[in-house]
């Protein structure tokens, strides 16, 4: 029995496998997909959830929202964007060509911890000169419990597919990463009806507009178990849902040295006695993670209207 049909068990439950503004493509656990819209202006919906739907025509009205184990977001001062629901782990996708920004990955990665999905790292173009530069970078990652896997998707395709393909076996994953460290190549190669499933879902919205650029859910196999969501790239992550006294804690290679702090509200920045910054010296924490969470520290410590 397939993971939808487990869950939803009747034809008025669905599965959302797509969103493009108010419309919503739901599956039902027979694999059908109608298109369905949210009652009234207000639209909750994000790819994952699963939900009550009514039909409504050719169409569908969504009625209720089943509660969610999880959702991963990203919020800056002035809106909340919504990735995906009901997910086992994020796969964060960088390459080691064009150089990845670690600024982003930490961020992902710290909304992952804030929301309780497990995170692996994903590193793209093992094959090029750069792979040593980027594994040095991801080594302090590694260090602190996030499993960093190498692939080389173009020129070790196979390998890639062998690697890759366990780690989401029976799982909803997110796929994250930037423009250029091949997510597109990746999804294709673990799903070669991807394009299809595209199509489909175009299809039913009468329009190929935004197929390209919304967040996509696809089977790797017949039997529906595992689930890859594709989303679009974002150029900024803002994690103003998580506050500053809970920043430290968000971050593995730092919550394990608070204990050792002697000031209770220590920010690890300038307080004598501080654990993370005598880790930091001893070379326990790098440089560019401590300034990259001064400058998160920053941004939530700011004033919110």
């Amino acid at each position: 029995m397939s993971k939808a049909s487990e869950i939803e068990g009747g034809r008025d439950f669905g599965l959302v496998v797509a969103g493009y503004g108010r419309h919503y493509v739901v599956e039902t656990p027979e694999g059908r997909r109608v298109i369905c819209h949210p009652r009234g202006k207000k639209s909750a919906c994000v790819v994952g959830d699963r939900l009550h739907w009514q039909p409504a025509g050719d169409e569908g009205v969504i009625e209720h929202i089943e509660p969610r184990r999880n959702l991963l977001f990203r919020q800056d001062e002035w809106k909340t964007k919504a990735f995906a629901a009901n997910l086992d782990q994020i796969l964060v996708m960088v390459a080691s060509q064009p150089v990845f920004s670690e600024s982003q990955l930490t961020r992902a990665l710290i909304a992952a911890e804030s929301a309780g999905i497990a995170a692996r790292v994903l590193l793209n173009k093992a094959d090029l000169p750069q792979i040593v530069e980027a594994r040095e970078r991801l080594r302090s990652y590694a260090r602190m419990g996030y499993e960093v896997v190498e692939i080389a998707l173009k020129a070790r395709t196979e390998e890639a597919r062998a690697q890759v393909g366990p780690m989401l076996s029976g799982k909803t994953t997110l796929v994250l990463g930037p423009s250029g460290a091949c997510k597109s190549t990746l999804i294709n190669l673990l799903a070669p009806d991807a394009k299809a499933q595209v199509g489909e879902i175009s299809q039913a919205l009468n329009s190929g507009k935004h197929t390209t650029t919304s967040t996509q859910w696809y089977w790797l196999d017949a039997q529906r178990t595992t689930g890859l969501i594709d989303s679009p790239g974002f150029q900024e992550f803002g994690l103003r849902q998580v506050t500053a006294q809970d920043l430290p804690n968000l971050m593995p290679d730092f919550r394990e040295h608070i204990a050792q702090c002697r000031f209770y509200n220590c920010t690890h920045q300038h307080e004598p006695g501080c654990g993370v910054r005598t880790a930091l010296k001893r070379g326990e924490i790098s440089e560019s993670r401590h300034r990259i969470y001064g400058e998160i520290l920053q941004e939530l410590s700011q004033t919110r209207w």
